[in-house]
Order: C-alpha cells, then sequence, then structure tokens
C-alpha cells in the first residue's frame, strides 16, 4: 500500500503558485506565504483566482502531482496532470467491458451493493443514538428497506435494474437524511438533495465534499492505470468522469455524508458561513471553507481495517485500494469486484 500524502488546498483569491527548484511556492500579493517539497504532495487543488506558474505546472506533470481548479465555491473546472501513465492492456480491457451488458452490470451491481450497505450503515448507527422514538422507528424503517434492496442485486439484473435499484437506495436514505441532524437544525435542514447550485447549507456543505472526494478518487484511478471518464453505473457523458463517479458512491456515506454530519452536530460550522447569491444558490464562506478543508484532511488520516485487503489502511487511501481491486478484476484477478464495506 502506498504512502498517503498532502494535498495542497489554496483557497486565499490571488494567491500564486511558483516553482522554486524541488519547491511549491504560494504567494499573495508577492510575498510568500508557504513553502512545501513537490514529493511530500498527492496533489493541489486551487479554488477561484489562483494561478500557476509554467514551471510549477512542469515539475507537478513531472512528479505525478495532479493541479485540479474549482471554482471559489467548489465547482470542479479542470484538472491538470502529466503524460497518462498505466497499461495500456487494462484500459483497454476497461473500455471493452464498458461495452459489454454483462459485464458492466456485474461491476455496477458490486458499486450500488457498496453504496447501499455503507448507507444502511449510517442509518442503523444513528438509529441506536437517536433521541426520540419516532426517529428511531423512521431511520430503522429506512434501513430495512435498504436491506431489502440489497438483497433484489443479488439477481442477475441488467445494468438498467441496478440503477433503478440505486435510485430507489438514495429516496430512502435521503427520505430520512434530515433526522441525521441533531444540531442547529434550524440553519442545517434538509428537504432533499439539490445541486448546480446548492439551495440550503447542508446541500452546499455535501457538494463541496463530494468535489474533494471526486478528486481523489479520479487521482487514485489514473495512478491504477484507469480511465476515470469511462465508467459502468454512470453513463459516459463528456466532460463525465463515470468510473470516478462510480467508485464514490460506495464511499460518499463513510467520507463525505458522515463528515458533514459530524461538522454540523459538533458545531464546527455554523450557518453565518454560509451566504445566498441573488440566484438563491448558497455558497460557504472563506472561513467555513477552509475549516471544512482542515476536517477534511484530518478525517483521511484515520485508519480503520479494510475488510477485504486486512489490513489497517489511512481513509484517505481506501480509494486507491478500490482502484486497485477494481484494476484486478478486470485483469481477471478477482471473480467480483469486492466493494468497500463500513462497519
Amino acid at each position: 500500500m502506498r504512502q498517503l500524502l498532502n494535498t495542497l488546498y489554496v483557497t486565499t483569491q490571488g494567491a500564486y503558485l511558483a516553482r522554486q527548484r524541488d519547491t511549491v511556492l504560494v504567494r499573495v500579493q508577492r510575498e510568500t506565504r508557504l513553502r512545501l517539497p513537490i514529493h511530500t504532495l498527492e496533489g493541489i487543488v486551487c479554488f477561484g483566482r489562483v494561478a500557476c506558474s509554467p514551471a510549477l505546472l512542469g515539475l507537478c506533470g513531472q512528479r505525478g502531482v495532479a493541479v485540479s481548479f474549482c471554482s471559489e465555491y467548489g465547482r470542479f473546472l479542470a484538472r491538470v496532470q502529466g503524460a497518462v501513465g498505466g497499461n495500456v492492456l487494462l484500459r483497454r480491457t476497461q473500455y471493452r467491458w464498458a461495452d459489454d451488458e454483462a459485464k458492466t452490470a456485474d461491476v455496477a451491481r458490486s458499486v450500488v451493493a457498496g453504496k447501499i450497505a455503507n448507507c444502511r450503515t449510517v442509518l442503523l448507527r444513528a438509529a441506536r443514538e437517536a433521541g426520540s422514538d419516532d426517529d428511531r422507528t423512521k431511520l430503522t424503517e429506512a434501513a430495512r428497506h435498504l436491506a431489502d434492496l440489497a438483497v433484489r442485486l443479488r439477481e442477475p439484473l441488467g445494468v438498467d435494474s441496478v440503477r433503478g435499484l440505486e435510485g430507489e437506495a438514495a429516496r430512502a436514505y435521503f427520505g430520512v437524511f434530515n433526522r441525521l441532524i441533531t444540531c442547529q437544525k434550524d440553519e442545517f435542514f434538509f428537504d432533499g438533495r439539490t445541486r448546480r447550485p446548492p439551495k440550503d447549507p447542508m446541500n452546499a456543505l455535501l457538494s463541496f465534499l463530494y468535489v474533494l472526494l471526486s478528486a481523489d478518487v479520479a487521482a487514485a484511478l489514473e495512478t491504477v492505470g484507469l480511465d476515470p471518464q469511462v465508467g459502468y453505473l454512470h453513463r459516459d457523458r463528456p466532460g463525465r468522469r463515470g468510473l470516478a463517479m462510480d467508485l464514490m458512491e460506495e464511499l460518499r456515506p463513510v467520507l463525505a455524508d458522515r463528515l458533514a454530519l459530524s461538522l454540523v452536530n459538533r458545531r464546527q460550522v455554523s450557518g453565518e458561513g454560509f451566504e445566498a447569491s441573488e440566484s438563491g444558490a448558497i455558497w460557504m464562506t472563506d472561513k467555513t471553507r477552509k475549516a471544512v478543508l482542515t476536517a477534511w484532511q484530518t478525517r483521511k488520516r484515520d485508519e480503520l481495517q479494510h475488510p477485504f485487503l486486512e489490513e489497517k489502511v489511512p481513509l484517505g487511501l481506501v480509494s486507491y485500494a478500490q482502484a486497485l481491486l477494481l484494476a484486478r478484476r478486470l485483469r481477471g484477478d478477482l471473480d467480483a469486484y469486492p466493494p468497500f464495506l463500513w462497519k
């Protein structure tokens, strides 16, 4: 298992990133605020008006450090990386599988099974800690519904049927998500998932964390030689990283949803840290964004026992482990793709 390195998140507007030998410099108004050796970095994510020198982009490309650019509010815009690595035979296999209905459904079914299992674990944990009998009952009922859907996934379903079950599972999970919020309910309520743009602080927080997770998963897939664009559960669409979205499904409840709920329920973020635009969209303030990024980095260092590899790994490397297992499945080393199951 490879070493978990740091991701540099730059949120200061007007910052300029430059190269000094093998060191990344972060400058604000011509003053150097930060120096980081390139070998300590996994990636760089820039938010808003942040610029990078050509020399630094060249260094990052040589060292395999991807540079991602997002809007100031967290919407993914672009990604700069070096030469595509990996085994070309693996990618050819990935593309062939994507054109095969049965094999596409096989991978999609495993991914959705992992998502449903992890969502169910989140709900059952919350049910045990519920403050009212009504919350406990509703959470338990939703968890039971997810268990029924998981049983149906054992059947040899086509990919469209798998997508239908995934959608039904998402509705059941998000249908009781508001009951997982135990503090600051006036500011952080959840009436349903809204995106592009988010319409309330909870959705804004979730969307931001999903962007961070997407960047990590895409980097992990590229590291093992897979193409993040060509997926199985998500249909191909220009500009959409289908395979990254596939692997995100089983990781969202564990890495993103749990962190969002923790930040709210422990009052590490507040309603004052979110602002509304004229269009009604809700965005995080710079202070809140930095707090979330710090919590995200800390969360990624937490270790757990990987259920399939049977070894302790940091949460930040789970996406890499899953990408590696998917590559092994495509090569024929595994009989099925083993999704990440959180316990």
